[in-house]
């Protein structure tokens, strides 16, 4: 099989289902790199089964799973024939944890399968997925899942994938496949996915996706491309303005006036140095206007990655009502989109948009219950007595506290699985009536709007970005 054409423009992986499978698919038909976000795909596949998976595709997409029994095992757990209804409480997933569970591992696989597949339906296009080296627990099995579906990329970002490439060979050839996990207080834990245990059988060997590292500095790009145990396929290099998780400025932090995190010389990245490497590199962050991709290819680049113009198309996972409210404040420029160094239980910088019902406006976050019943981004920690523990800076204050953290590190913190998941209308409905708020992300830089029709689709971004761009 022939190695998937270097694409101009890549589609970012956004949020929560915000890059779902329709707008992945819909840019991958134009030619260009469609990405679905890898995020959190075992809670949205639960969900919407439990919706009563309207129109049908997940279960489509399931029915074509290469293991059919652990397809079936997965809709016996979660789908509800008719919809359980916006204002009944979903059933839970497993959560991430470094003890092995099969029911987890069957549901990352099969939803990340059904994911891409869904993306590459109808078209020759190029496909790939996004997923943050942060959650490290969630990696393998996600990324089998979207490699079983013919995932043709896998980016990923928000840290260091140094172990990303070996992953992607062992899962290849369906070996044992393991990550290291970064645990406080112990070393030499993994998490890693056995497909010829979960499955049954071995496979024949997969088409191995290439691998872009998302990075923000010359110096880990350096590090990653030093070896070929370590080096990916190329490049995307991201700018503090792109929305979502940013890294955080080199050395000590420091905020300006509005408590943003302030960049400086150290934060540039020298394109030269990046050049040197040999390796096709990608720039994303304030791009994603007419002219962003000469200013790339000037800068040596392939291409551009751009988020925020696909986030608001048609195509978008977001809630309707949402992306319709964010439209229209960018249109006018009444968004203000906060980087905000507290938010996000990461520790790292992460963009707030300001949107009236949401968490980020502070009496909606101060009437949030927090709790961390998904956690997605909770940390591993050993115990005094050598067991494993999990913590979180969003969840209740005490709790993180009894559970050896200093009570200001939680200050501020907001719970990015339950906001991310209520931004694409899948926000879980408690037993107390109370309904999670939703959390909007998106790149400071908010021109991207002029020149786009209204209701824009992801065919109209790619044209807008593309038009009068030469080689």
């Amino acid at each position: 099989m022939s190695e998937p054409a270097r694409p101009v423009l890549i589609q970012g992986g956004m949020g929560v289902g915000v890059s779902g499978w329709r707008l992945a698919r819909a840019v991958a038909a134009t030619g260009q790199l469609g990405v679905v976000s890898g995020t959190a795909l075992d809670v949205t596949l639960a969900r919407r089964l439990q919706r009563g998976d309207p129109g049908g595709h997940l279960r489509r997409a399931l029915a074509c799973f290469p293991v059919p029994e652990v397809a079936e095992r997965v809709l016996g757990r979660y789908f509800v024939p008719g919809g359980s209804g916006r204002d009944v409480t979903y059933r839970p997933v497993p959560r991430l944890g470094l003890r092995y569970s099969r029911a987890r591992d069957e549901l990352a696989v099969v939803a990340n399968f059904a994911e891409v597949f869904l993306a590459k339906e109808d078209h020759d296009g190029p496909v790939g997925v996004n997923y943050l080296e942060k959650i490290q627990l969630a990696t393998p099995a996600a990324a089998y899942g979207a490699m079983l579906a013919g995932a043709d990329f896998v980016l990923v970002g928000a840290g260091i994938p140094a172990e990303i490439p070996r992953l992607l060979d062992d899962l290849a050839e369906h070996r044992t496949a393991r990550l290291s996990v970064s645990v406080a207080g112990a070393e030499g834990h993994t998490a890693g996915i056995d497909p010829v245990e979960l499955l049954g059988h071995r496979l024949t060997p997969l088409a191995r996706p290439r691998l872009l590292a998302i990075v923000s500095s010359h110096v880990l790009a350096a590090y990653l491309a030093r070896s070929p145990a370590t080096r990916p396929d190329g490049f995307v290099i991201e700018s503090p303005v792109a929305g979502g998780h940013s890294a955080p400025p080199r050395g000590r932090m420091v905020l300006d006036a509005a408590g943003e995190p302030v960049y400086g010389p150290r934060d540039e990245v020298d394109l030269g140095k990046v050049a040197a490497l040999g390796l096709p590199y990608w720039l994303a962050g304030g791009y994603g206007t007419p002219g962003g991709l000469e200013r790339a290819w000037a800068a040596g680049a392939e291409g551009i990655q751009v988020g925020s113009a696909f986030a608001l198309c048609r195509e978008s996972g977001l809630d309707p009502v949402l992306r319709r409210r964010l439209r229209e404040r960018t249109a006018h420029r009444a968004l203000q989109v906060r980087n905000d160094p507290r938010a996000s239980p990461t520790g790292f910088p992460f963009k707030i948009a300001e949107v009236e019902g949401t968490v980020s406006e502070p009496e909606v976050y101060e009437a949030r219950p927090r709790l961390c019943d998904l956690g997605y981004l909770r940390s591993p920690y050993a115990r005094p007595d050598g067991s494993i523990g999990y913590r979180c800076p969003a969840e209740p204050v005490d709790v993180y506290v009894r559970k050896g953290r200093p009570a200001e590190e939680a200050d501020g913190r907001r719970c990015l699985c339950n906001g991310l998941l209520a931004a694409i209308g899948l926000g879980q409905h408690r037993a107390d009536g109370y309904d999670e708020p939703p959390l909007l992300t998106l790149g400071q830089d908010t021109a991207f709007l002029d020149g786009l029709p209204d209701d824009h689709s992801a065919a109209d971004v790619v044209a807008h970005l593309l038009l009068g761009a030469l080689r």
